[in-house]
């Protein structure tokens, strides 16, 4: 298998600049003004319209917020006193015709109850219902308020689904006779009084002004009114029982319920002598529920805020599940127009249109005006970038432009001298290269020459010592051209690496033992510590060599005589301290005691043709292509060269390649070929 890739990750070790927030970019300023002038354009329109349609929707909104809450009490009327919705159709055609308009009631898997729009031509229901009829969850803006002016209960139950609270016709009857007298009594007495008929049928007397307590002081008993029936008794009881289970699922006592559906103490009828009752605490109910005590069902907890709460709210969830079977089930309502139309729209009139005429010659003014302010700011430092970039095509000496902001032409214009200045760089390690090619090459030729024309004046005799003179010039002529040859092969793309499981220790023992006689004659002490066993690592052994035996020879060569060359590999350690073997990173080190690098051409020590001292002198260094090819073989395997320095204190050079488990994993860099 080979794997090629491009040349695009010769940069992949740059820090790459942070990206610019929108506040602050171009982009973001050209959306700052399209909203803008889109806001204008939106204020004057919306403007245009409110002005020439507000008092036509404030009356169409009346007059159908009117008919709505009584379209939709009717309906919670029907659920809340009939278990199904059988027979609804002909309430729903009623409340058509009475408000103009169509009225249509679905289950909530919207399936047809009752439509006032017949026919094959009735448009399709809306996707939003305009209510859910629901007399156990009733919609409080809605809900119209009820003959007697109370409203709908904290628990959301419409008052007049009573369910087995409501009361037979002769139960109805007699307490209806007992109320007629006692509204008689009160006559009598000088108190003006009515019977009200409750949603149960159970009547009540209503003390007509704003002191009902004056009853009390008459003989006219009117707690016979309040004692309940038999079906009463029974339904408070089914009541009971499932508070009480809603109470004890959550670990509490039960509670007693009073008629009222209030709980605590009753309040009895007042008995001369003895003291004033004890109010109950009331929750929602039927307001003609009557108000004496019901048998007690169990016995009171201690009462707390938070009790109180907690019976509350399974009384409420207690009246809806016995009240569920005697209401009809939850359904939507649709309420529209006739034909689907809805508000009625307004005449074009002669004033409106020059409104509309001058509002978009407004917008259209202001939009031409962002637009060139906008466009001049942008092509301005545009123009200047052309300029530079012509007179860099002609030729001429490289300027840098004028850096107006940070925003993406400011960042581009800051790119621009970034590559003008690094084209002048170039420029002259261009010139540099050549030169220093032509001395490298000049030096062993020069000798080669000098020695081969001793021996054809016959002042040099053709011995051994004559041939290996030679011999150690051409070497080093042909070192220098594979050098060449390696980083050409580099750049095109063309280096081949054959991969293989390498052991690293027996690498650098190699390494070592290849460089051990010109360290011993440099009086520089070379070792190898590596990790037992190795770390795992997968490479082209005959490359990786050539990369370590350039960073020993390199080491040697500046190493003082008594100093130390160490060689040293180990694997990285992960995240959590863990050293990994035959996998994560393997690090190969080159230490030395050298006379070290200074800070200011450490970051140039891979570059080609670079020395420290720039005397080109061979006893002090070589031919500058050294690092550069350990740079480029390390890339090819998917690493990287660092080095770290203290001027007079030594150097460590640090290749950094993956480990055996990720190099089937990681790509090649770009612009290498691999072979496996």
């Amino acid at each position: 298998m080979r794997r090629t890739r491009g040349h695009g990750a010769r940069e992949q070790g740059r820090t790459d600049r942070a990206r610019l927030p929108l506040r602050r970019s171009l982009l973001g300023r050209l959306l700052a003004v399209s909203a803008l002038v889109a806001a204008c354009s939106v204020a004057a329109t919306a403007w245009i319209a409110v002005q020439t349609t507000s008092g036509a929707i404030k009356q169409e909104q009346g007059q159908n917020l009117t008919a709505d809450a009584r379209i939709y009490d009717t309906l919670l009327e029907y659920a809340a006193r009939n278990p199904t919705w059988d027979g609804v159709g002909a309430t729903v055609r009623e409340l058509a015709r009475e408000s103009g308009r169509r009225v249509a009631l679905t289950t909530q898997g919207r399936q047809p109850l009752a439509d006032s729009a017949t026919g094959e031509a009735a448009p399709a229901l809306p996707a939003q219902a305009s209510a859910v009829v629901d007399p156990l969850s009733v919609d409080t803006v809605l809900a119209a308020r009820g003959a007697d002016g109370q409203g709908t209960g904290a628990d959301r139950i419409d008052p007049r689904a009573v369910g087995p609270f409501r009361l037979s016709a002769a139960d109805s009857r007699a307490l209806r006779r007992t109320a007629d007298d006692k509204v008689a009594c009160l006559n009598r007495a000088g108190i003006a009084s009515d019977v009200v008929v409750g949603a149960s049928g159970r009547p009540r007397v209503q003390i007509v002004g704003n002191d009902p307590g004056r009853a009390l002081g008459t003989r006219c008993d009117l707690a016979a009114l309040d004692s309940p029936t038999r079906s009463e008794r029974k339904a408070l009881d089914a009541l009971t029982e499932l508070a009480d289970a809603c109470l004890k699922r959550q670990g509490r006592e039960g509670v007693r319920l009073n008629n009222d559906l209030s709980w605590g103490d009753p309040a009895p009828v007042a008995v001369p002598g003895e003291p004033a009752a004890v109010v109950p605490r009331p929750v929602p109910a039927p307001r003609d529920a009557p108000a004496e005590q019901a048998a007690p069902s169990v016995e009171m907890p201690e009462l707390t805020g938070e009790n109180d709460r907690a019976i509350a709210s399974c009384v409420g969830t207690a009246r809806s599940e016995q009240l569920s079977s005697y209401v009809a089930s939850p359904a939507l309502l649709f309420i529209g127009d006739e034909g689907g139309e809805t508000l009625p729209g307004f005449d074009l009139s002669p004033t409106n249109t020059a409104r509309i005429a001058g509002a978009a010659a407004l917008v259209l003014a202001l939009t031409v005006g962002a637009s060139v302010f906008a466009g001049a700011r942008l092509v301005r430092p545009l123009h200047a970038l052309t300029g530079a970039a012509q007179r860099m095509r002609d030729g001429e000496q490289p300027t840098s432009v004028p850096v107006s902001g940070d925003d993406e032409v400011g960042r581009l214009a800051a790119a621009f001298n970034d590559m003008s200045a690094h084209r002048a760089r170039l420029e002259e390690q261009r010139k540099a290269m050549v030169s220093d090619v032509a001395h490298e090459l000049r030096t062993p030729l020069s000798n080669i020459r000098g020695w081969l024309e001793a021996a054809q004046d016959g002042l040099a005799d053709p011995d051994p010592a004559f041939v290996s003179s030679l011999l150690e010039e051409a070497v080093l002529l042909q070192h220098i051209i594979d050098d060449l040859q390696d980083l050409a092969a580099a750049d095109a793309g063309a280096l081949r690496l054959h991969p293989e499981p390498v052991e690293v220790r027996e690498l650098l023992g190699q390494v070592a033992a290849a460089h051990q006689a010109r360290a011993e004659n440099a009086g520089v002490t070379l070792a190898v510590t590596a990790t037992a066993p190795g770390p795992a690592l997968s490479a082209d052994p005959v490359r990786l060599r050539q990369a370590v035996g350039n960073l020993v020879s390199n080491a040697v060569r500046h190493t003082p005589e008594g100093g130390r060359v160490t060689l040293r590999a180990y694997a990285s350690e992960d995240g959590c301290g863990t050293v990994v073997i035959g996998g994560g990173t393997v690090v190969i080190e080159v230490t030395d005691t050298g006379s070290g690098i200074p800070a200011d051409d450490l970051p140039h020590v891979f570059d080609r043709f670079w020395r420290a001292e720039k005397s080109r002198s061979r006893r002090t260094g070589g031919s500058g292509l050294g690092l550069a090819i350990v740079r480029k073989l390390v890339e090819a395997h998917g690493g990287t060269a660092e080095a770290t320095s203290t001027e007079g204190g030594g150097s460590t050079f640090a290749l950094r390649l993956p480990g055996a488990s990720e190099q089937g994993r990681r790509p090649a860099p770009d612009g290498m070929t691999t072979a496996f």
